[in-house]
């Protein structure tokens, strides 16, 4: 099967802490991330994700593989879809900027279609839209959380 890449990136008008800060608060992405439905943050580094994409809900959980404060998540998705993907900060002038890649393979005749279509780096460019809106329209981040995983952990379940 094919694999489909998406990247998308902004520049937020917003200190680096501040904005890696408000990405470390997943439970926060259904305010601007349009598929994301919920998200229940399990631990330090699982998360349990319901999105509705297209009109089909789906449920999975992610682990952070990877997380330096003001730099980098890298995860990875577990269950029926798997995907992985990084989220990098680096400094903009006065702001930052998010750079996002997600890898992934497309199934379904529709999610096929969307990836040669690109609507899926569209989705995400929006949604990066949205996050930079949030964060400067509040003026600072909702949260935040500095600790760094290196590897992929172990799980308990």
């Amino acid at each position: 099967m094919a694999t489909s890449i998406v990247t998308a990136q902004i520049d937020v008008d917003a200190p680096i802490r501040a904005v890696y800060d408000q990405w470390t608060q997943f439970e926060e992405f259904p305010r601007f991330m349009s598929a994301v439905e919920r998200i229940d943050q399990l631990d330090d580094q699982r998360t349990h994700w319901v999105v509705n994409v297209g009109g089909v809900e789906r449920e999975f959980d992610a682990t952070i593989t990877d997380q330096v404060p003001d730099d980098h998540i890298s995860w990875a998705s577990h269950g029926e879809k798997v995907h992985t993907g990084r989220v990098s900060f680096l400094p903009a002038g006065d702001g930052t900027r998010v750079s996002l890649e997600m890898t992934w393979v497309p199934e379904s005749l529709t999610e096929k279609a969307g990836a040669a279509l690109g609507i899926d780096e569209r989705a995400a460019e929006k949604d990066l839209a949205r996050f930079k809106e949030f964060i400067e329209e509040r003026g600072r981040e909702t949260g935040g959380w500095r600790g760094e995983i290196h590897g992929t952990p172990t799980r308990d379940v």
